[in-house]
């Protein structure tokens, strides 16, 4: 199944049934009365935990619920049906947010938790409940009232104690693969995890944890570079973070720097994972010997000056997990146990748990808002393109029309040129010395005055094609 964990949905509660207007109407009562009953209630949407489901790929393909409405009331003071309540299972770590306004609405984190999303319409009233001593015929009624109507965003953030993060082939599948029964794909190239996987640790009959392994990450990943950073909140509900850095990198880059990548990434992102405990795990000792592990072990550690656990480990050899598993399993009991001794830790981590989650939500919807103002502006930036290449075309097209008529009329000009003066050499030759104009109708005048070729009213008409 394909994994989802953003979906957005429009919830539409169902419209109060209308109150009835009617009159008892019974053989030998006379003046019965208004007998017109209620509407029923229209349908609620409401969002119910599951612990069966993982994903919200289901909404992916049905985006809008519409509950029933509820009936309209009949006579003899008969109450129309409520309209049934609509369920819509979601996996439990939803977060739900309404798209219009951007406010918060609550999480569904256990199993059969019910959250009311769109409320239901009130029914309307019929003519009985207008009676009154001074009103024994009334014939208002009220209308049922219309359902709430929402626009939901729902947002997965997957219910795991303990995170791996870290860069691409830092060995968080294989680990999680072998300390729990999750088969994650595992391969020697980058971005091998493209979705989130959970596993149960099981360390004893009553001892166990849940961990969650996310895609890696690479510098540039809060602006989108690789697959971004859209699987950190599934980070939000940890307890604690292990940072997976592989001790000797393939690529012979840094693992110092490596390092130092993860951790700016994280505060672009949220603060509030960001100063979320957090395990530094050297992986893949067994590319190296013991005392070259150690050196450059020593060298990284002496370069970061960190105070935090750093464990080191070989997923595939099984060296330092279980001490790695059984020391984050004692942290999470030791905090377990500080909760149950004081609510106020528990009520304190729920309000962090809150910030974080509307952090990430907001970075969610101002990331979404930049990448639709980025494809407007492309699409707007092509358009332009096309228009320009238009008007060159079109500018091109006249520019050449205009030119040919130009040859054209040069060419004719020069035609009748030529034309003209053929034609007065050959007059000059072959006339007399008397000289003759040509009437317009062809008849020949030796009377009439010389010829001018000035004159408007008499000359020679040539007619010539080309």
């Amino acid at each position: 199944m394909k994994f989802v964990d953003e979906a957005s949905i429009k919830v539409e509660a169902g419209k109060g049934g209308d109150g009835c207007l009617s009159f008892r109407r019974e053989k030998y009562i006379a003046h019965g009365g208004p007998d017109g009953g209620d509407g029923g209630d229209g349908g609620s949407v409401y969002l119910k935990g599951d612990a069966a489901l993982n994903t919200l790929v289901d909404y992916r393909f049905k985006p809008r619920c519409k509950a029933p409405k509820g009936e309209h009331g009949k006579g003899s003071d008969r109450k129309g049906a409520k309209g049934e309540d609509v369920y819509l299972r979601v996996p439990l770590g939803t977060s739900v947010f309404d798209d219009d306004t951007g406010e918060y609405l609550g999480d569904i984190s256990r199993a059969d938790e019910v959250m009311l999303v769109a409320q239901a319409g009130f029914h309307g009233l019929g003519n009985a409940r207008f009676k009154s001593s001074t009103n024994r015929a009334p014939r208002q009624t009220s209308k049922g009232q219309p359902g709430e109507i929402r626009n939901l965003r729902l947002e997965l953030r997957l219910i795991a104690d303990v995170g791996l993060l870290g860069l691409p082939n830092a060995g968080k599948s294989t680990l999680i693969s072998v300390v729990s029964a999750a088969r994650p794909k595992i391969a020697d190239y980058p971005f091998t995890t493209l979705v989130p996987n959970l596993g149960v640790v099981r360390l004893g009959e009553d001892e166990s944890f849940v961990i969650a392994d996310i895609p890696g990450l690479i510098e540039g990943a809060a602006d989108g570079a690789g697959l971004g950073v859209q699987f950190l909140k599934h980070l939000a509900r940890t307890r604690v973070l292990l940072h997976l850095l592989d001790i000797a990198p393939l690529d012979n880059s840094d693992p110092v720097e490596n390092f130092r990548v993860i951790e700016r990434e994280l505060a672009n992102y949220s603060e509030g994972i960001a100063h979320k405990d957090r395990w530094l795990v050297l992986t893949k000792l067994d590319t190296l010997s013991p005392e070259e592990a150690k050196i450059r072990a020593e060298r990284i550690l002496g370069q970061l000056d960190l105070s935090i656990p750093v464990f080191m480990i070989s997923a595939v050899s099984n060296q330092g997990v279980n001490e790695l598993m059984g020391a984050v399993y004692a942290y999470l009991a030791d905090l377990r146990a500080q909760e149950r001794a004081d609510t106020a830790l528990e009520e304190a981590y729920a309000e962090q748990e809150a910030r974080i989650v509307n952090e990430t939500h907001n970075y969610s919807v101002s990331l979404r808002e930049t990448r639709r103002t980025q494809r407007q502006q492309a699409k707007l930036n092509a358009q332009n393109e096309d228009d320009d290449f238009g008007f060159e075309d079109d500018f091109d097209d006249d520019f050449d029309e205009e030119l040919d008529e130009e040859l054209d009329e040069e060419l004719d000009e020069e035609l009748d040129e030529e034309l003209e003066d053929d034609f007065e050499d050959e007059s000059i030759d072959e006339q007399s010395e008397d000289d003759y104009d040509f009437d317009r109708d062809g008849s020949l005048d030796s009377d009439d005055d010389d010829f001018d070729d000035d004159d408007d009213n008499h000359g020679v008409i040539v007619h010539y094609e080309r």
